[in-house]
Parts: C-alpha cells; sequence; structure tokens
C-alpha cells in the first residue's frame, strides 16, 4: 500500500480546515483554556445500524480521508476569516495556525465491506487535534460509503456486464467527482466525469446525447457526423425519434461493425429485446446493447435475461439508491486522565436513551469465517485478540505520527471489495429487504 492513489498530489489540494462545523474549534478553545485540550484520546467512525433492509456496507471515501488530514492547515486567510468572525479567542487562534495532526489513525482499508458497530476508522492523538477531524471524516465516509454501497448492490445485479457512472447532472459538481470515485470502488467499471477520470485515474465513457441527434436537419445526418467523427465503434443514441427506424439508419450508416447502440427511455425490457433480434438481422452481431434512463438495482435485475450488454447510472447511484448516508458517528471511546503521555486511556461512552448508545474502549475488529472461509460474523473487543482471531483482524495503520503510511491505487481497493464481497455468505447478494448478512459480536 505504497503507490500514490492518484495523479494529484495530495499538498495540491487547497486546506481542509474549514469543512467543519463551528463547535469543533469552540470546543477546542473551552478545553485548552480548561487545560484538557492535550489529554491522549481515541475516537472511533461507526454506524449503529445499516439502512433499512440493507445486508452489508461497503467502506469508501478512505483515500478522500487522508487527503483531508494532510490539508488540514489554517492558513492567513482561513485565521483571519475566524478572527473576523470571532468564532474562536487569540490563544486559540495561536493555537490553530500551529496544527498539525500528530496522531495516529487506523481503520478498515477501503473497499472492505462493514456492520453495525464496525470502527471503520479510529483516530488517537490528543483531544484537541482529533476533535477538529470529526466533520469532514464523517462528511466524507459518510457520502462515499453510501455511494459505494449502493454501487455494489448495482454491480451484484449487474452480473458481469459492466456498469458506467454518468450522474455528475443529478448532484453537486464536487460530489460528482467523489461519488464517480465511490461506484468505482463499489464495482462500476467507467465514469462519464472528466474530473474524476483527470483526479483518480477512472476509465471515462461518452458519445453524444438527444441534442446532437436534434442538431442535425436528420437523424441519419446526426449519425453520420458522429461517425466520421469517432469512428464506427462509437456508441449511437437511438431512441430520440422512433427506435426501430434509428437502429436501421445506424446500421446502414455505421456498418455491422457499429459498435453499440444507446436505449435512454421506453420499456427497456421489451425494446432490448426488439433491437437485440433487428441488430441480427442486419448482420450486426456484435453492436452491443447500452441501456439507461433511471435505473437502480431492481431495475438492472429485471434485465437480468435481456440482450442488455452494459448500464449506465445516474442519479439512483449519486443519491445512494435511496440511501443517501451511511449513518456514521464519530464518538470519543477513551481518553486520558491527565496530560500525562503515559497515562492510560480510559473507556468513556455515551449512556444517553433514545437508541444512541455507544460501547467503551479501543476495539480491535475481526471476522469470524467457517471451514470454507464464509464469513460468520463481525467479532469487535477491547483487549487482547482471541488466538482463533488472530490473522484475521480488520484495521490496518493509516497514519503513523501524523503522516500518511497507507496511500494506494484506487483499483487496490475496487478490488478488495471484490473479495470481500465474495467472502459474505450467498445471501448478500439478494436485493430484498433483509438483516445484516452478519451479525455483530462484542468480546
Amino acid at each position: 500500500m505504497n503507490a500514490a492513489e492518484d495523479p494529484v498530489s495530495p499538498v495540491e489540494v487547497p486546506s481542509t480546515a474549514l469543512f467543519t462545523d463551528q463547535y469543533e474549534l469552540t470546543m477546542v478553545q473551552a478545553a485548552l483554556r480548561a487545560g484538557t485540550a492535550r489529554r491522549r484520546s481515541a475516537f472511533e467512525v461507526f454506524t449503529r445500524r445499516l439502512p433499512e433492509g440493507r445486508r452489508y456496507g461497503v467502506v469508501a471515501g478512505t483515500g478522500r480521508v487522508l487527503d483531508a488530514v494532510t490539508n488540514f492547515r489554517f492558513d492567513a486567510d482561513v485565521l483571519g476569516y475566524l478572527r473576523e468572525a470571532r468564532v474562536v479567542d487569540e490563544p486559540t487562534l495561536r493555537w490553530l495556525e500551529d496544527y498539525r495532526f500528530s496522531g495516529r489513525v487506523t481503520g478498515y482499508p477501503e473497499g472492505e465491506v462493514y456492520f453495525p458497530g464496525s470502527p471503520v476508522l479510529r483516530v488517537e492523538g490528543s483531544f484537541a487535534e482529533c476533535v477538529l477531524l470529526e466533520t469532514v471524516v464523517l462528511s466524507v465516509l459518510n457520502h462515499d460509503s453510501a455511494i459505494a454501497s449502493a454501487a455494489s448492490r448495482m454491480a451484484v445485479a449487474a452480473g458481469d456486464r459492466p456498469l458506467i457512472e454518468m450522474g455528475a447532472r443529478r448532484t453537486h459538481e464536487l460530489a460528482a467527482v467523489a461519488a464517480a470515485r465511490a461506484a468505482y470502488v463499489g464495482g462500476f467499471s467507467s465514469t462519464s466525469n472528466l474530473a474524476a477520470g483527470f483526479r483518480y485515474g477512472i476509465p471515462t465513457v461518452g458519445t453524444s446525447a438527444h441534442a446532437f441527434t436534434l442538431l442535425h436537419d436528420s437523424e441519419r445526418d446526426a449519425f453520420t457526423a458522429q461517425v466520421d467523427s469517432m469512428g464506427r465503434g462509437t456508441t449511437l443514441l437511438v431512441d430520440t425519434y422512433d427506435v426501430t427506424e434509428a437502429v436501421r439508419t445506424a446500421v446502414e450508416v455505421a456498418g455491422p461493425d457499429l459498435g453499440a447502440v444507446r436505449i435512454d427511455s421506453g420499456d427497456l425490457l421489451l425494446l432490448a429485446h426488439r433491437v437485440r433480434q433487428q441488430l441480427d438481422d442486419l448482420g450486426a452481431h456484435r453492436t452491443r446493447i447500452i441501456v439507461t434512463s433511471d435505473l437502480d438495482e431492481y431495475a438492472i435485475a429485471s434485465l437480468a435475461a435481456s440482450p442488455v450488454d452494459a448500464y449506465g447510472v445516474g442519479t439512483q447511484l449519486v443519491t445512494g439508491s435511496g440511501h443517501p448516508t451511511a449513518a456514521m458517528v464519530y464518538k470519543l471511546v477513551a481518553r486520558a486522565e491527565s496530560d500525562d503521555p503515559a497515562a492510560p486511556l480510559v473507556p468513556v461512552a455515551k449512556k444517553s436513551m433514545g437508541g444512541k448508545l455507544s460501547v467503551g474502549g479501543v476495539k480491535w475488529a475481526a471476522r469470524s469465517r467457517d471451514t470454507a472461509g464464509v464469513a460468520e460474523a463481525e467479532v469487535l473487543g477491547t483487549g487482547p485478540v482471541p488466538p482463533e482471531l488472530a490473522g484475521r483482524e480488520l484495521q490496518v495503520e493509516l497514519v503513523r505520527d501524523g503522516e500518511v503510511v497507507a496511500r494506494e491505487p484506487l483499483d487496490d481497493a475496487r478490488d478488495r471489495h471484490r473479495a470481500a464481497r465474495a467472502g459474505l455468505p450467498m445471501s448478500a447478494a439478494q436485493l430484498s429487504r433483509g438483516e445484516p448478512v452478519l451479525p455483530t459480536e462484542y468480546r
């Protein structure tokens, strides 16, 4: 895990220090004044429950979290804003001016699956330096894990057929880039988003929209212009007017070596069968059929028996297919009773009512498996790892003494997710509502 994750160096990314909530800074101010800011602390990120009916979650955004931690700096402009807005006092501003995270971060590697209670990330250091990271860490992990979890379900439904991420027009422009990245981790093979291609090296695809056909005096003129420009292997959009006539014209213009046709509306199941038959009758046996139009995992599954070759997914993907957040929280689970660096950590936990209980203590996580290697339970605990689970721990070191030690190519996370999903019970592939496919056990 040493290779750079993407072509853009983290130091080129703007400061992430203001991607936070005001109370993070005011807590630091009060803790500095009380003399407790430097107490050694441990925070854990976890979710108390999966979205209703989901069988597993997918950890995504870890690489972006590492960038956010690296670039969490209070430069002159940021400090000037905080001073003018009187967010915190001068002693706190002086402390922030020198802020550099110097602690340790461990967690599930990107692409791994998780379950209720799984400590997907642990941040250790002084209370002040750790608490400042809460908002940005949750912002990244909640969004990206929700998208990757939806993408994984769609990948299961699609089987071996490729999935194209094309949701940039249905979300915030920056969220679109993160969504394309998370979708790739979850099993999508390409994106229409060029910013995602530039930043993360994700393969990009795209040819034309209905506007290109409408621009020309006839559909034939539009197809001819596209083929002349992009070659016979291009994808022609065939549902602007009449699909049957468009397919006939497409093959006449491009010949039997036409790369693909795309259908973006109508009864996709019926049209796919009709178009496949028509293409075969015209001798275009290798021309692929790509379908789009508000697909989700259920629509994809309904097309499993159809002659579709690839799916393009937008709105439902970038909104988490009904669950736009992973509902992760960032909770203090242990802290020292003094500033002494050698002071032991004492477990702490929220005990309020209303289903928001936390389990105190720094936790390890491991996955027990049966004799066939299939996962049986997500096992969490404090203290020594039981001998039977040794070597099966899920957490890895991500940051040591403030320095990132676990950057990796995005394809590694994608491959890891595929392997992690394959190691779950077969019921994990079911799209029907159900309980998490693995129980969470505390020891």
